[in-house]
């Protein structure tokens, strides 16, 4: 994957391993600190933000990747059009380490390696 060196696949096979222990991608995000979090108390329901918990190493790990993927022209448009939509640096960032570990998930269910596909018009 574009933007994972040796030490981020490191770091990477070390926390996830084969990827069986997680259900979903959205079960890996959620340990990841990646996905998403509701403040709700009763009826009073606020926003989606980034959750301070989860995996800090992979957290770290992914949003480094993605910041090094930028170059890469499928991730840069993913970041173009989250920065389009009106999101901050590294607000798109995140989301961009949201959908990585999307496709780190499915390589590692499926048994492939990487396939790089053309991005989508803005």
């Amino acid at each position: 994957m574009p933007g994972i060196g040796v030490r981020t696949a490191a770091v990477l096979l070390a926390t996830v391993g084969d990827g069986s222990s997680f259900p979903s991608a959205a079960h890996l995000a959620s340990y990841a600190g990646l996905a998403p979090a509701t403040k709700q108390s009763g009826t009073s329901i606020h926003g989606e933000h980034a959750p301070r918990g989860g995996n800090r190493q992979l957290k770290r790990a992914m949003f480094l990747s993605a910041f090094a993927a930028l170059h890469d022209p499928a991730s840069r448009s993913y970041y173009d059009r989250c920065r389009a939509r009106g999101k901050t640096h590294t607000q798109a960032l995140l989301r961009l380490a949201r959908h990585r570990i999307s496709v780190l998930f499915a390589m590692l269910r499926d048994g492939t390696f990487y396939q790089p596909r053309s991005p989508r018009p803005a």
